[in-house]
């Protein structure tokens, strides 16, 4: 599908969630299907696999259900990545599993979404596994959540059974740091309000999902209040016979927050020494704005001290930094965690060696509430831990900045991932590392 290319077009991304045969890999197949996003040999090869899913029968969920072992068992395990455009967005989809044995898949495939699709069986209603979702949902701080009540055929296309299950939902809201929650009556099946408005429902005036996808507002998500730009490469080409590229010294990375401006003051951390910017150069060549999540290299005016997993931020709207820090985790391993244990911690650009000082409580997953006295997290649990670092980290609040704010544990040696994290707000943003060294 081309896109043309005066259209403004930027990337929606989101997740499928929801308990175990609620239709999540159908409800994809169906949207690449009706949206047209398929190509001849993937319909080609939908059509070959039909002998697996029984009956002959073309089988949506074998786009994302990749695995053999998930088309026998008919559930998803892995987290399937989909790519796919219309004219008004790009779109990156993460089908991650329902089952509760793989919680640690929703929660990887779900930490960069903009928007989470939580499906519930239209005959079922809102069940354990439901709100467990929503709640991860809310923890990791997604700004929108659509939830799809899948099945409608099912249930003869019911008004009053939608309305029940959205007054189930909105019952359980309020325990929920959401703010932007759209309900859908769909059938994944029968591909009624996924792409197409259905016929079948004239009571629903709402978008349809795809609608609804094209259409909600992610351009406020981004903190574009705080400048933060991690340093991932020192850029040095030093070209003698390029007057250009000699003596070039400039700090590449993704920006994770805020606006940046030729001319700008900015802060170096945890060093504290302060320059300003003096040019910004992005793919499309040099700029005098940018703004997250561009990627960037800039050029600073004073030659100082700069290196990989330091931080730009604005002098004037300081992040917390320090050895000391408090968080959330989701444990991953089936090894469990317990207080002692010394990790590598991974945030933005830098790692460094970190050891849990304390376990301070598990959350319940169905309902947030604390539950204390955990000597350990198994796999998939949640909790409330405290870490001491080797070297001083730079970091937001996850819930001012998901990019500063998370970050995952690596276990030493094997370089496996552990853990994903996300840091509470900082109590203190004046603190000793802050050394002014202005030029």
């Amino acid at each position: 599908m081309s896109i043309p290319v005066h259209h403004p077009v930027d990337l929606l991304r989101f997740n499928t969630c929801g308990s175990v045969d609620d239709g999540k890999s159908t409800l994809i197949g169906r949207l690449l299907y009706d949206s047209k996003s398929l190509m001849d040999d993937q319909v080609e090869a939908l059509e070959r696999s039909a002998d697996l899913t029984g009956g002959g029968q073309i089988n949506l969920a074998n786009l994302t259900d990749g695995l053999r072992a998930e088309r026998e068992q008919g559930i998803t395990i892995d987290v399937a990545y989909r790519y796919f455009a219309t004219p008004r967005r790009k779109f990156i989809i993460a089908d991650t599993p329902g089952h509760i044995q793989y919680t640690r898949n929703m929660v990887t495939g779900a930490s960069t979404a903009n928007l989470s699709v939580v499906l519930v069986d239209a005959r079922l209603g809102i069940i354990e596994q439901s709100r467990r979702h929503s709640c991860i949902a809310s923890l990791l701080r997604i700004p929108h959540l659509v939830v799809a009540i899948n099945k409608m055929d099912l249930v003869d296309y019911s008004e009053e059974r939608f309305l029940e299950i959205r007054d189930q939902f909105e019952e359980f809201l309020p325990r929920l740091s959401l703010k932007d929650v759209k309900c859908i009556p769909v059938s994944a099946l029968n591909g009624d309000n996924v792409v197409e408005p259905s016929a079948r429902m004239p009571w629903y005036s709402g978008p349809t999902l795809l609608g609804h996808l094209e259409d909600v507002h992610i351009g406020s998500d981004w903190n574009l209040r705080a400048l933060r730009l991690p340093v991932q490469w020192v850029n040095r080409p030093n070209n003698p016979s390029d007057p250009l590229l000699h003596d070039f010294r400039g700090l590449s990375g993704q920006m994770a927050g805020g606006v940046l401006k030729v001319g700008q003051p900015v802060m170096v951390l945890p060093s504290g020494f302060r320059s300003v910017v003096k040019e910004i150069l992005t793919p499309e060549g040099r700029v005098s704005e940018a703004f997250a999540p561009q990627s960037v290299t800039i050029v600073l005016e004073h030659d100082i001290d700069v290196s990989r997993g330091d931080m730009i931020v604005d002098p004037e709207i300081l992040p917390g930094c320090g050895r000391d820090l408090h968080a959330k985790i989701c444990w991953l391993h089936p090894r469990p965690l317990q207080p002692g244990k010394k990790f590598l911690l991974k945030h933005t650009t830098q790692t460094v060696q970190a050891a849990v000082t304390a376990i301070e409580h598990r959350i319940n997953i169905t309902n947030l509430a604390p539950e204390s006295g955990a000597s350990e997290l198994a796999m998939n649990d949640i909790g409330e831990i405290r870490l001491t670092a080797s070297s001083p980290v730079v970091f937001d609040g996850y819930a001012a900045n998901r990019l500063t704010g998370s970050f995952i544990l690596i276990e030493p040696g094997t370089n496996a991932t552990l853990a994903a994290g996300m840091f509470h707000h900082p109590t203190e943003v004046a603190r000793p590392e802050y050394r002014d060294f202005s030029i």
